[in-house]
């Protein structure tokens, strides 16, 4: 039987040191409103653009509501709409901006590479069953020893909505074997049977979570009646360590039609992020 204790929460102006020691015990730092409010909105807003009509803001709430059908990652609407978010120049550009670069750089060191992989998360209610299930990125992502995750909230996220949980202490048994799941991803990784305690908590825009490559995580399902949980995400290392190839193409690049670097980049006024990666996988 697993319990829920909630995040170990950091402070953005903690000693590198500390927070390093921290993420080593754990496997995880977790950071409250570490990104601004408005920044957050910013980028939702405008993914909410793109995914209009089947998901919307409410005002009076606060949420984010799905109209019509539920769909999940790899669902025809999802399909649709996820090449237009991906080809918005501020999501690429939120990674690589002051506020997360520092973030990035207190638990890998002064230079790090922003893996351009960068991914965005539709958690939609009555789903329950295609939720992602337990895992380690080393495997999904093939990753470098360095490599760590960062995730952000772009709303506020409840119980119920889909949260992020993690397993503390996970990454310090290596890469695990996993086996077939339904979920984002298709596979689980092994759960030993010591490990019944999970770290999660509500989040609030802004929240930050950076985890170790063997950190054990996952999604809660999203049981509410109408609410969508969107976050996003992306890899990063200490600079010069390997990175698999598969990295360095768009996220769900590989099977949808048509969706390259060329069709993200075409409407971008700002050329500076277009394949500012390719010096780094050619030596990867």
């Amino acid at each position: 039987m697993s319990e829920n204790q909630p995040l170990v929460v950091s402070r953005v102006d903690e000693e590198h040191s500390v927070l390093r020691r921290r993420f080593q015990e754990y496997g995880y730092v977790y950071f409250k409103r570490a990104i601004a409010a408005d920044k957050c909105s910013s980028l939702l807003q405008a993914f909410l653009q793109q995914l209009r009509p089947h998901i919307d803001y409410n005002e009076g709430s606060g949420k984010l509501l799905l109209n019509g059908e539920p769909f999940f990652e790899t669902d025809p609407i999802w399909d649709e709409v996820y090449p237009k978010m991906q080809s918005l120049y501020d999501f690429h550009n939120f990674f690589h901006q002051e506020d997360a670069q520092r973030l990035m750089q207190s638990i890998a060191g002064e230079k790090i590479f922003v893996y351009p992989m960068k991914m965005g998360r539709i958690a939609s209610p009555r789903k329950i069953g295609f939720e992602t299930p337990p895992h380690q990125d080393a495997h999904s992502h093939q990753a470098g020893p360095t490599m760590a995750g960062i995730w952000v909230a772009l709303h506020d996220v409840h119980e119920g909505m889909g949260r992020l949980k993690l397993l503390p202490g996970s990454h310090k048994d290596g890469v695990r074997q996993v086996f077939s799941a339904e979920g984002v991803g298709g596979v689980q990784c092994e759960i030993f049977a010591h490990e019944n305690t999970w770290h999660v908590s509500n989040v609030e825009q802004g929240d930050v979570i950076i985890f170790h490559s063997c950190c054990v995580h996952k999604a809660e399902p999203n049981t509410t009646e109408d609410a969508v949980r969107i976050s996003i995400d992306t890899r990063f290392c200490d600079y010069g360590a390997p990175v698999s190839p598969s990295n360095f193409e768009p996220h769900h690049g590989w099977r949808i039609e048509g969706f390259d670097w060329d069709s993200i980049y075409q409407g971008w006024s700002d050329p500076k992020l277009q394949y500012y990666w390719r010096d780094y996988a050619e030596t990867a």
